[in-house]
Formats: structure tokens, sequence, C-alpha cells
């Protein structure tokens, strides 16, 4: 291995050690609770990260804050509640359905809809063009053979 190799990775040694989480627990249920907890908080800085797979700064922080709350003996429903209170409810990875979220839960069926709508009207748009102009070629011809048969008379 080549020396100035060796000493680039000497020196990002301790960012490597830096990013790893260790919490000791007294309970195993406590352990769940709490990788229960960060893989269903998203981070909130982060694009669609939990707080479990996020390296920001902000994520750690909340990764500390739920073990600390977990350590006082509070419960999954008031640490969940604690943090919707917070940071509202796009801190939960699935938010619940309720008014202030109904367009997020409520907004891409709207939308699918919508777009399916504007393509059946286009599509009548064009099939009833398509059926006038079928129509109007049908007249042209009806009085183009009249003309000439006319014409044929004389």
């Amino acid at each position: 291995m080549k020396p100035s190799t060796l000493i680039l990775l000497l020196l990002l040694s301790p960012l490597a050690a830096h990013a790893i989480d260790s919490r000791q627990f007294a309970h195993p249920e406590q352990q769940a609770a709490y990788e229960t907890l960060i893989s269903e908080l998203r981070c909130l800085v982060c694009q669609n990260q939990t707080i479990a797979d996020s390296n920001a700064e902000l994520a750690s922080d909340l990764r500390r804050q739920v073990y600390e709350m977990l350590q006082q003996g509070k419960s999954r429903d008031e640490i969940v509640q604690f943090m919707t209170d917070r940071y509202g409810d796009f801190v939960l990875y699935k938010p619940p359905f309720k008014a202030k979220t109904g367009l997020l839960w409520l907004g891409p069926v709207v939308f699918l809809l919508l777009g399916l709508m504007a393509v059946v009207w286009v599509v009548r748009r064009k099939k009833h063009a398509a059926v006038t102009q079928d129509s109007g070629q049908a007249e042209k011809l009806a009085k183009i053979r009249s003309l000439l048969e006319k014409g044929d008379l004389s």
C-alpha cells in the first residue's frame, strides 16, 4: 500500500467513526422501541430518508433525543406526540389521514382522475372532429357529383 493512501485512510477514519451511533439500553424492549421509532421518523433535511438512514446532524440530534426520551421512560406514543407537536406531521414517515394531510393522501388520486378525464375529453373531441370532417367531405363530394351531372346534361 502506498504511503499516501495510508495517510488518507488514517485521516478519514475519524469521520467513519463519527457516523456510527452506539446506544446502550437496559432492556431489549427499549432497543426494539428505539429501532422502530427511528425507522418511522423522517429526517427533516433529507430527501425521503428516515432518521435511522440519514447522516445529517439533525437526524443525529433526533436519534439522540429519542434515546434520551426512552431512557426517561417515555412511551412510544409520547415520543411520537412530542415529535409531531414540535415538527408537524411531516416528521412521520407515514402521516395519519387528517384534514391537514388530506392533500398528501388524496392529491395523487385527484390528479390521476383529472388526467384521465383530460385524455377522454381529447379523444372524444378528436373523434367528433373526424366525424364532422367526414360528413363535410361527404357533402362536398355530393355537391361535386351534382355539378358534374349537371355539366353532363348541358
